[in-house]
C-alpha cells in the first residue's frame, strides 16, 4: 500500500538524488574536517563553502553562521548568545506560537519569558508587543511561520518596533526558511534545520547577531570547531545535503507555492464542507498547511482510520503529537481545550500530488459520515 504522505511540517522526505550524490562525496572524502592534512583542509573548505552560500543567500555577515545538528540545538545555541547579551534577571517577549525547544532553552537560561498576546487569527497582537516595549525595551523572539497553524507572522512591523525601541529581534525560521521568500535583514538572528526541507536530519544552521557576542559563549565545550560556538565535529554529508536542499528548493519555490495553495484551498474547502473549522483561514499562511478542528468528539479513531488507508497526517507540532496534550497556541488564540484536543494538521510539500489529496478528502468523508 502506498503512504499519502501530508506531514511535511514534521520532516520533509529527502531528496534521494541529493543525499546520494553527497554520500558518495562523503565515502570518497570521509576525513575529519579538524585534522591538520590536506584531505580533512578539503572537507572543512566545504563547510566553509556551504557558509559563504548561507551568507550571500541571507546577506549576513559569514562569521555570523554556525552550523548544528538540530533545531533544538540550534534554537540552544541562538537563546545561549541572546542571555549572554543582557543584564541578569534577563528577560525577553516571545510569542505564544514558539515550538516547544524554544521555550525549553529559555527556562534553561534563565531567561524570564514574557508573552505577546495573540490574536484569535493566529498572529501576535502588534499593540501589545508595542505597550509591552514602550513600557519595558527587551528583545523580542517570535517564530516566523507558526509550526501548528503555517501562519506568517507580521515579522516586518515586529522589526521595526524593535529597532524602534532599540532592541534584537530573534526568530525561528524552520519552517519558513526556503518555503517562502523572508526578509532576512529585518531578523538580527535567527535559526532553521535541513531536515524540514528534503536535506535529511543532521545539520542545522543558527545566524547570530553580528556584534557584542563574547567569544566564551558557546554551546558544547572541548573543540574549536564552528568558529569556537559549538565544539564537535560537524556533520559534512548533512550540511552538504543541506545546501543543495536549500538551492532546490529556492529554484522551485514560486511554481511549487502555486501549487500547494491550489491543494491549500481543495483540503480547506472540501474539509469546511465535511464540518471542519479551519483555524487562522482568513490569516496569512503557509501555502502547504491547514490546521482545523474535526467535527467529533474523539479524533482517535479518524486518525486510525487514515492510517489504515495509508494517510499520514498530524495532530500538531510533532514534540507534542504524542503527548495529547492541548495545543498551547491554540488555547491562546481563545479555542477551549475540547476544541484543541480535535485539531489535526495536513501540510503539505515538494512531493504531494493532487491525487493524493483527492485520495485524502475522500478518505475523510466516508470517515467522517460513519462517526459522526
Amino acid at each position: 500500500m502506498k503512504t499519502i504522505y501530508l506531514d511535511y511540517n514534521s520532516t520533509h522526505p529527502p531528496f534521494r538524488e541529493i543525499l546520494e550524490n553527497s554520500l558518495d562525496s562523503y565515502i570518497k572524502n570521509f576525513y575529519n574536517p579538524s585534522g591538520i592534512t590536506r584531505f580533512s583542509l578539503q572537507r572543512q573548505a566545504l563547510i566553509e563553502e556551504a557558509r559563504t552560500y548561507f551568507a550571500k543567500l541571507c546577506n549576513k555577515p559569514k562569521e555570523s553562521f554556525v552550523f548544528c545538528s538540530t533545531g533544538t540545538e540550534a534554537n540552544h545555541l541562538l537563546v545561549a548568545v541572546i542571555a549572554s547579551l543582557q543584564e541578569f534577571p534577563a528577560r525577553v517577549y516571545t510569542s505564544p506560537f514558539e515550538h516547544s525547544s524554544m521555550y525549553g532553552a529559555l527556562r534553561h537560561f534563565g531567561i524570564e519569558q514574557v508573552l505577546i498576546k495573540a490574536l484569535p487569527n493566529g498572529q501576535v497582537d502588534l499593540e501589545d508587543l508595542e505597550s509591552k516595549l514602550k513600557s519595558s525595551p527587551y528583545p523580542v523572539i517570535c517564530i516566523l511561520a507558526a509550526n501548528e497553524t503555517g501562519v506568517i507572522q507580521p515579522y516586518q512591523e515586529i522589526s521595526r518596533l524593535c529597532r524602534y525601541y532599540g532592541v534584537k529581534f530573534y526568530s525561528d525560521l524552520m519552517q519558513a526558511f526556503a518555503k517562502i521568500e523572508i526578509d532576512f535583514s529585518k531578523i538580527d538572528g535567527f535559526t532553521c534545520s535541513g531536515h524540514k526541507i528534503g536535506a535529511g536530519m543532521g545539520a542545522s544552521l543558527v545566524c547570530l547577531p553580528s556584534e557584542g557576542i563574547d567569544p566564551e559563549i558557546k554551546l558544547f565545550y572541548g573543540g574549536n570547531q564552528e568558529n569556537g560556538k559549538r565544539a564537535g565535529t560537524e556533520n559534512t554529508f548533512a550540511i552538504e545535503c543541506f545546501v543543495q536542499a536549500s538551492k532546490l528548493q529556492y529554484q522551485s519555490m514560486e511554481e511549487k507555492n502555486q501549487r500547494l495553495l491550489k491543494f491549500r484551498n481543495l483540503i480547506d474547502t472540501n474539509m469546511k464542507k465535511l464540518g471542519c473549522k479551519i483555524i487562522s483561514e482568513f490569516a496569512p499562511r503557509l501555502p502547504s498547511t491547514t490546521f482545523l478542528i474535526l467535527p467529533i468528539e474523539d479524533i482517535d479513531f479518524f486518525m486510525m482510520g487514515l492510517e489504515e488507508k495509508g494517510i499520514v497526517v498530524s495532530t500538531g507540532s510533532s514534540c507534542k503529537s504524542r503527548s495529547r496534550e492541548p495545543s498551547f497556541s491554540l488555547l491562546q488564540m481563545g479555542y477551549s481545550k475540547e476544541q484543541a484536543l480535535r485539531a489535526i494538521r495536513i501540510s503539505t510539500g515538494f512531493f504531494t500530488l493532487e491525487e493524493e489529496i483527492n485520495y485524502f478528502l475522500e478518505t475523510s468523508s466516508t470517515l467522517l459520515k460513519v462517526l459522526c
